[in-house]
């Protein structure tokens, strides 16, 4: 078990480097009998792979997966380097936490630092510190407070028993945030313990965040073995944050006064008894925040020398929020107050208490420094996140009526054309009471619904083909059964609400939690949370769904669950137009593994179309016209029957090569996530698989998948292609694709951040323990690995130095070792790399996104995000130049690999592999051997020179 503890720190060492600092440091671990002297080298050895430099003027050395059979005990050794070492790459570190662990022990280590690296400044408190004892409160950081404010008070609740407290204490707790789901239950497995005068206590430990205390009093006194119910106190524990307030209370209870808190009318009296954060009584005086961005450094900096003006105390709150010193920068900055909302001041009665608050008041009023809009008097004060101005995303949102002749372009969720009367869906209503028949009725109700639903669910896991559509409505059965949503729900009904109404409040609060991560895929797992709701509702509330035309329409609804399109006949949805969603959410997935063309995120005006206004939907490109006219109509038709005939002849085919009508050959790959589809791309004519992409490997699995899991995995795929090419990536998460095990801090720009091999050179056991894993799976067979994100040469130097190590260990014939081109530096250091990879395969999703700094997922810039915009292309011919000049191969793994009007370009770049989704296979071939690879090339020379990607498109429909 690791503890940092003052007996295992040495102070004032001195090392000349880091050498020297690994051998002290080594002979410590030794010296105490932690390890075997041969774990030195590994110290050493694992410094060779990359710097174990934490921050903050701290590293934390530890040895190699192959020297932790050298650890006897699992432990740490520190030692204190006053005059600092040099780590490397302008590094200084002035403490050094030595590691012997046998397994990945080593990361809880960042565990018990992330509050000291928190700190700053924290490299010169450590060399400036003159005990061990000062190392280890600086390492642990300040210890947390105890919560306790009018938040955590609720006096004359409901209740029929001390059950029904403890919920109640539970939901306070994690109302703010002290505690995550599964509190409620660990803390109703608790002993109540009676602390007299009717006061009792319950605390866990169990799924807390931060320490809290919760005290609740019922409407009508309850009685527990006897004993009188009078209040309860809810313990969120974590540490010894509870201590003085434990102590308090003892203090309390000894002196008789008791009823204090016992007969409390309001949850300042309980404060001020038990010294929790109380507002006080004093002269305020309250001003709406006008700063465009809000309370940020250069205000608060300005508000806090207006506060220390005054010789007495003065806080200050947002929106009745707690109150804070109004002389602490740091505690403005914290309240993260915005324009719009109020500030309020309080000011330490005293002779200057009514003209300090005049003072602060006049400085918001004149911006705080800051030229300031005013806001008018009738504008409301706004706990929203968006400001009180004018949100520019909500002024690009054209909200304009559509009319016959419109166009409009949103986002291109499932590819196909389609063509039908508008078959508007409006949203459910339910209508359902408030109140309940009591707690044991509705969850009777509840229970009945939930069944229903299960069964609904299970009737459409049987049907569905699609293999995504059954993972779908298998976490949907998972939802139904998560226990944080059934902990809310009972919460609810305890306290006399209706089946119906404690249900959809839970589903709302949910979904609300969802959209606001800042993982977009997350997000939009928001629509199935509220699928599920309201599949359950319809049960409750006797509202069944909508049933759907017999002829051929286009459905338009706000956004469509997974649930409604699993439901709907395909022969008779020719699309699917919604308001909302993305191209990730679970619909858009549903919606391509049926077959039915869609778009998504067209905006609410969609929903206010005429009944049975005549669609087309274009759902590669993401165009929607409106009412078009007869011939436009017949062209569709004709042009879907061409793509139809076209398609069966694709797949009729889709066994033989892909050969341009001179002669020329491009392979044409698959791109796999799931192991277990290997078979299913082979059918489809894969020639190899161009990216496996081994996330979803690690994603499958609750902790790091070890060696033989993955070679499992891996193995499986191998041996499905039969002896074609398996090129794989290498983990490719961080950044907005986090795994719950590893958790990275959050970024201020994540696409910026630490993801793909930035991490794992971070983590070189996860790193080595997948390239073992490939390399025992491989046998001889066609393998190539290839690293993902690299930006630097050095990057990609250092993972090949650790696969040719290992590879000494495990030798393997036919590999080939590359990395994707998707950071433009790789790009322009093709000529370099060239010369020392294998191959490239170029990433064009991420390449388009650095390349045009435009986020691939934002609302309004997506669109503008075009793979085959000039400097895009311009990057993809010099990394071909730069391969071909070495003889190195270069494939094409993103999205643009499978555009019709892509292929002629890349294959005229000289680009030799296209790898693309399973489907687009048989078209992307059939595409091939349509064209002249002599004038592809021509093409392609054009194309480099324009300056548009819409000139660009324009070029390449002119020579088909």
């Amino acid at each position: 078990m690791f503890e940092l503890d003052a007996q295992h720190i040495r102070m004032g060492q001195q090392a000349a480097d880091k050498d020297s600092a690994l051998a002290l440091l080594g002979e410590a671990l030794v010296a105490d009998g932690l390890v075997a002297p041969g774990y030195i080298d590994g110290l050493r050895a694992r410094e060779a792979q990359g710097s174990t430099y934490l921050g903050q003027g701290i590293a934390i050395p530890h040895g190699t997966p192959q020297t932790r059979d050298h650890v006897f005990t699992t432990g740490v050794r520190i030692m204190q380097f006053p005059d600092g070492v040099s780590w490397g790459e302008g590094q200084t570190a002035y403490l050094a936490i030595a590691i012997a662990a046998k397994s990945d022990e080593h990361l809880r280590i960042l565990q018990l630092l992330t509050r000291a690296l928190g700190e700053k400044s924290l490299d010169e408190a450590i060399r400036r510190a003159e005990s061990a004892e000062a190392i280890v409160q600086l390492l642990h950081g300040a210890p947390q407070e105890l919560e306790l404010d009018d938040q955590l008070v609720r006096l004359h609740v409901e209740a029929d028993d001390l059950e029904d407290l403890a919920w109640e204490g539970a939901r306070l707790l994690k109302k703010t945030q002290c505690v995550e789901a599964g509190f409620a239950g660990a803390l109703q497995t608790g002993v109540p313990l009676p602390l007299g005068e009717g006061l009792w206590w319950l605390h866990s430990d169990h799924a807390v965040s931060r320490p809290g205390l919760a005290f609740v009093t019922p409407a009508t006194p309850l009685t527990l073995e006897g004993q009188p119910v009078k209040g309860l106190f809810c313990l969120a524990s974590l540490g010894e944050a509870h201590r003085d307030l434990l102590e308090r209370l003892c203090d309390l209870l000894i002196a008789g006064r008791a009823q204090e808190l016992s007969q409390a009318t309001s949850s300042r009296a309980v404060l001020e008894a038990l010294g929790g954060e109380v507002a006080p009584d004093w002269p305020s005086a309250s001003v709406v925040l006008a700063n465009a961005h809000g309370l940020h450094a250069r205000p608060a900096k300005e508000l806090a020398r207006v506060a220390k003006a005054s010789t007495g105390e003065v806080r200050v709150r947002v929106d009745g929020g707690t109150a804070v010193s109004a002389k602490s920068l740091s505690r403005l900055l914290a309240l993260g107050a915005r324009r719009g909302q109020v500030l309020e001041f309080l000011a330490e009665p005293g002779t200057d208490a009514e003209a300090l608050l005049g003072d602060l008041v006049a400085a918001v009023e004149a911006g705080l420094g800051e030229e300031v809009e005013p806001i008018s008097a009738n504008t409301q004060p706004t706990h929203a996140a968006v400001p009180v101005e004018t949100n520019i995303l909500a002024r690009a949102e054209d909200t304009a009526p559509l009319a016959s002749g419109d166009t409009f372009k949103a986002i291109a969720a499932a590819p196909g054309l389609a063509v039908g009367p508008a078959y508007v869906v409006a949203q459910q209503h339910f209508d359902f009471p408030a109140e309940g028949e009591g707690a044991a009725a509705e969850t009777e109700r509840l229970e009945a619904a939930l069944a229903a639903v299960r069964t609904e669910i299970d009737a459409l896991i049987s049907r569905s083909e699609a293999g995504a559509i059954r993972d779908i409505f298998l976490t949907h059965l998972e939802m139904l059964d998560d226990p944080d949503l059934r902990e809310g729900v009972q919460t609810r009904l305890k306290r006399n609400a209706s089946a119906a109404a404690a249900w959809n409040a839970q589903i709302e609060e949910a979904a609300a939690q969802q959209e606001s991560l800042k993982d977009a895929l997350l997000a939009e797992r928001a629509a199935d949370l509220r699928d599920v709701g309201r599949r359950v509702l319809g049960h409750l509330c006797g509202v069944g769904s909508a049933s759907e035309p017999s002829e051929p329409y286009v459905l338009v609804m706000d956004e469509v669950g997974p649930g409604d399109v699993a439901r709907l006949d395909r022969d008779r949805v020719a699309g699917i137009l919604t308001a909302r969603g993305g191209a990730s959410s679970h619909s858009a997935i549903v919606s391509r593994a049926l077959g039915i063309p869609a778009i998504v995120g067209a905006g609410p005006r969609v929903l206010n179309l005429a009944p049975q206004t005549i669609l087309l939907l274009d759902g590669d490109h993401g165009f929607v016209e409106v009412g078009p006219d007869a011939a436009r109509i017949e062209q569709v038709r004709v042009e879907r029957e061409v793509r139809e005939h076209r398609r069966q002849e694709a797949e009729a085919k889709r066994f033989e090569p892909a050969v341009t009508r001179d002669g020329h050959r491009i392979e044409v790959a698959a791109n796999l996530g799931n192991t277990a589809d290997a078979p299913a791309v082979v059918e489809q004519g894969a020639e190899a698989v161009g990216l496996l992409r081994t996330e979803l490997v690690f994603m499958s699995h609750d902790s790091a998948p070890d060696e033989q899991a993955q070679e499992k995995d891996y193995r499986r795929v191998l041996d499905a292609l039969d002896g074609r090419p398996l090129v794989v990536r290498t983990l490719d998460v961080g950044g907005d694709k986090p795994l719950p095990y590893m958790p990275i801090p959050a970024e201020e720009n994540p696409f910026l951040g630490i993801r793909g091999i930035r991490l794992t050179l971070r983590c070189p056991e996860v790193l080595e323990t997948q390239l073992r894993a490939l390399l025992r799976a491989a046998e001889g067979r066609p393998l190539r690995i290839m690293f993902p994100m690299v930006g630097r040469v050095e990057e990609w130097r250092q993972a090949r130095d650790i696969l040719n190590r290992l590879r000494q260990e495990i030798p393997a014939v036919n590999l080939q070792v590359g990395i994707m081109i998707e950071v433009p530096s790789a790009a322009l250091l093709a000529p370099v790399l060239a010369q020392e990879v294998d191959f490239f395969s170029v990433g064009t999703n991420d390449l388009t996104q650095y390349a045009l700094a435009i986020d691939r997922g934002h609302p309004l810039l997506s669109g503008e995000a075009d793979g085959l915009h000039p400097s895009v292309l311009r990057l993809i011919d010099m990394t071909v130049q730069a391969a071909h000049a070495h003889g190195k191969w270069v494939g094409v793994c993103g999205e643009l690999a499978a555009d019709p009007l892509a292929v002629p370009l890349l294959m005229g770049l000289g680009v030799d592999e296209l790898s693309v989704s399973a489907r687009s296979i048989p078209l992307v071939k059939a595409r091939v051997r349509e064209l002249d690879f002599v004038a592809a090339q021509a093409c392609a020379q054009r194309a480099l020179a324009l300056a548009t990607a819409d000139e660009v498109r324009a070029s390449v429909e002119a020579m088909q």
